[in-house]
């Protein structure tokens, strides 16, 4: 799906560079639907995240994307976004993150951001994972 700005009909380098890394991390059918849901209303919108999230923070040097992921998880965890926590889970596994180490953040999360918005996260989390195949066979540690 080709998506132009609605600035200059155009798009640029930011843009361009956003689109690429946003399909990366998040896929490319999770894209698409967020484009093909775009309308004159919300277009604004898709463009800036496009270009202002994805295309400047996301495609910096200093953090691997894993590292990128997890840290956003912590962050909608504590801010109790659970429909943005489902996409960024999917994220999350693209960029290489497993159950575990989703696990811990959300975990970890749940003594700085509280357990009710902890809970929340894990339960969003677990139904991608479920989706996607990622959970384990639990193995009890005291047994």
């Amino acid at each position: 799906m080709e998506f132009t700005t609605t600035m200059n009909q155009q798009t640029d380098q930011q843009f361009d560079d956003g689109l690429q890394i946003r399909k990366q991390v998040m896929g490319e059918a999770f894209v698409e639907k967020a484009f093909s849901n775009t309308d004159a209303f919300t277009a604004p919108l898709q463009e800036f995240v496009t270009r202002n999230a994805w295309g400047t923070v996301w495609c910096r040097d200093g953090l691997d994307l894993k590292t990128r992921s997890l840290i956003t998880l912590s962050m909608l965890t504590a801010l109790g976004r659970a429909h943005e926590i489902k996409g960024h889970v999917r994220g999350a596994v693209n960029n290489g993150a497993s159950m575990k180490e989703i696990q811990e953040v959300l975990l970890h999360a749940s003594v700085y951001c509280g357990m009710p918005l902890a809970i929340d996260a894990y339960r969003s989390a677990h139904e991608v994972l479920l989706e996607m195949g990622k959970v384990d066979a639990y193995q009890p540690d005291h047994v």
